[in-house]
């Protein structure tokens, strides 16, 4: 599988990222990757204003999607991203999409939400109850987490045990003392400990770090970006993820049984 990561900065403006979405699409597709991995909560962001996720969000049927989706009718990718979306409630949900010939083929509502570093998340957002699904790429199937997701090990192993190859994690981290640290080696474990490849992109700009990285199934970072917009790529192989398997059976010697959401 040939995978990309689109890091960018996202604006207040959902049509500026509906065509920042779009441009990456376009130059991923045409260098043949199979799927493109963005950020999250790419609708819209303002550091100055942190209820924008909720005044900005839009159903899935929304003018920021139909662009999105009609766009994706121009290539065979699967492109993967988190949107807000609003609910019944005059809330919003954190959704993980995965976009396909112009359909939306899978959805995940982000589990764990980021309430931490005097930040939170839960002030404008409901947490999902769901596992994620997986989803076939090239072959490959592919496990859903976002962001602060990465940082429980439960639904990572969950997820690999369901039969994921490999894991995406769309984010937005936000910068702060030892954070990229933090990133580095939160999203290397998860891959390590599950031989699993492991697809991070974080958001840039002047509140995220970027620094998306592709980290394969023993724990050797493939692919990075820094912390400036970038398209980055790197191939994912499914004997590197058998060897791994081999050489290291932690899914065998597991002595603890499938997690489950509570």
């Amino acid at each position: 599988m040939k995978v990309a990561m689109g890091q960018f900065a996202v604006s207040r403006e959902w049509q500026d990222n509906a065509k920042t979405c779009i441009t990456l699409m376009t130059q991923a597709a045409e260098a043949g990757a199979d799927l493109l991995v963005l950020p999250e909560g790419v609708l819209a962001r303002d550091i100055a204003d942190p209820d924008l996720v909720l005044k900005a969000a839009q159903p899935l049927d929304g003018p920021f999607l139909s662009l999105v989706l009609a766009a994706s009718r121009e290539n065979n990718m699967t492109t993967m991203m988190s949107v807000h979306v609003p609910t019944a409630d005059a809330r919003a949900l954190n959704v993980l999409i995965a976009i396909r010939d112009g359909e939306i083929i899978a959805h995940y509502d982000k589990l764990h939400l980021y309430d931490a570093f005097a930040m939170q998340e839960s002030r404008n957002v409901t947490a999902g109850n769901l596992v994620p699904p997986l989803v076939d790429v090239a072959g490959m199937k592919v496990g859903l987490m976002t962001c602060y997701d990465v940082r429980f090990p439960e639904l990572a192993r969950r997820l690999v045990l369901d039969g994921a190859d490999v894991l995406v994690l769309p984010a937005a981290w936000v910068k702060g003392p030892l954070k990229e640290m933090h990133w580095e080696v939160l999203v290397t474990a998860r891959a390590l400990e599950n031989t699993c490849y492991l697809v991070a992109v974080g958001e840039c700009g002047p509140r995220n770090i970027g620094n998306s990285l592709v980290v394969d199934p023993l724990g050797v970072a493939i692919a990075k970006a820094a912390e400036g917009p970038a398209l980055v790529f790197a191939d994912l192989d499914a004997a590197r993820i058998a060897h791994a398997r081999n050489v290291l059976p932690v899914l065998e010697n597991r002595r603890f049984a499938r997690p489950e959401l509570k």
